[in-house]
């Protein structure tokens, strides 16, 4: 096989920021050579914008293209399951937007795929990239900070009535979820890929800004598995705009850059305790090398992982753990009880948060 990759992208709304941030910086890794579109217009529109010639409108002719290696499914999140599967069952890695799939039955079904797979599939949470998170993660994982104590979650993001002129926006069927699903998982993604794993969850969702079906406010109190306290808000009703990630350790205080759809990229504020731990921190910096932000991060250390280079940077596993906090939350708020991860098979919304006249 090449060292370049040839990628077919399923769905030109989110996959154009593929091709422009993930893609076109990492040339020397992949190579867009199919696009793939429900909409014409739309297929010739970035076609044409790339330079791409070839233009499916059915997804299926893609699985038989011996010269596709990757598929990125960029699709609403209610085709993710078949496409990924299909995708993985022809051979082809797959890059998959977020939500993976739209149920822990459906993500546990992945994960049997990927056991006899010849590909590799990665989920997409493109902002865990960037050089501000990725110098919290090597100060936590090294062990500097000490004992997590507490951390907050914040995606203040606003959201009108444009946004939900796209059809499949803000509707059970098609988006999966609203808020909690579509905005603050990404935030979320983070916390939990620096704090660790939750125990339990209490947590309410809300329809307060928007006539749409899906909720637009939410807020919940954690517990981890370390002990440490948490607590997760988010609404698109703000005016301004911003994502903000406070965690507090025994010996360092980390707060993340308040850029709301990038809050990796720029260097995050690190408080240590004491001079101490202060020239701990600066040892383990020295040299840093840049880190570039979102897809063209996440992209790279794709292709190195395909190649052996290295692990996956996101795998099912940690969309499975993304979509267990999705499920817990909408079983609190219904039942108004606190849910205790993991979830498995017997979990009453196992096979589907979405309320059943919504299915």
């Amino acid at each position: 096989m090449s060292r370049v990759l040839n990628v077919a992208i399923v769905g030109c709304g989110i996959g154009r920021s593929h091709i422009v941030e993930g893609y076109l910086p990492n040339a020397d890794k992949f190579k867009v050579v199919a696009l793939c579109d429900l909409d014409q217009a739309r297929l010739d529109k970035i076609g044409d914008e790339f330079g791409i010639e070839r233009r499916i409108l059915d997804f299926n002719e893609l699985l038989t293209m011996d010269d596709v290696d990757v598929i990125d499914v960029c699709t609403p999140p209610g085709a993710h399951f078949f496409m990924v599967k299909a995708a993985l069952e022809a051979g082809k890695h797959v890059v998959c937007e977020k939500p993976l799939v739209g149920s822990l039955e459906a993500v546990d079904a992945i994960m049997e795929i990927e056991k006899t797979a010849k590909g590799k599939l990665m989920p997409v949470f493109q902002y865990r990239f960037g050089n501000g998170i990725e110098q919290a993660k090597r100060i936590i994982d090294a062990g500097i900070a000490g004992k997590a104590y507490v951390g907050t979650v914040e995606t203040f993001w606003r959201r009108e009535a444009p946004y939900y002129a796209i059809p499949w926006r803000g509707k059970w069927k098609t988006e999966l979820g609203g808020v909690l699903m579509g905005h603050a998982i990404h935030p979320h993604d983070i916390f939990t890929y620096l704090m660790g794993d939750i125990a339990r969850v209490f947590g309410r969702v809300a329809t307060r800004v928007n006539p749409i079906e899906v909720e637009d406010c939410i807020s919940a109190s954690l517990e981890m598995k370390s002990g440490a306290l948490a607590s997760l808000t988010a609404t698109l009703g703000s005016v301004d705009e911003i994502t903000r990630i406070r965690l507090q350790f025994e010996n360092v205080t980390i707060e993340s850059d308040h850029a709301p759809y990038n809050p990796g990229k720029e260097l995050w504020k690190i408080l240590p305790r004491n001079d101490e731990v202060k020239a701990r921190i600066e040892a383990l910096l020295a040299n840093w090398q840049d880190v570039p932000s979102r897809f063209q991060t996440q992209m790279a250390r794709f292709h190195d992982a395909i190649f052996g280079k290295g692990e996956l940077p996101v795998s099912s596993a940690d969309s499975r753990r993304a979509l267990e906090l999705v499920t817990a939350f909408y079983h609190s708020s219904s039942t108004h009880t606190e849910v205790t991860l993991p979830l498995g098979p017997e979990h009453p919304l196992y096979q589907s948060w979405v309320p059943a006249e919504f299915r």
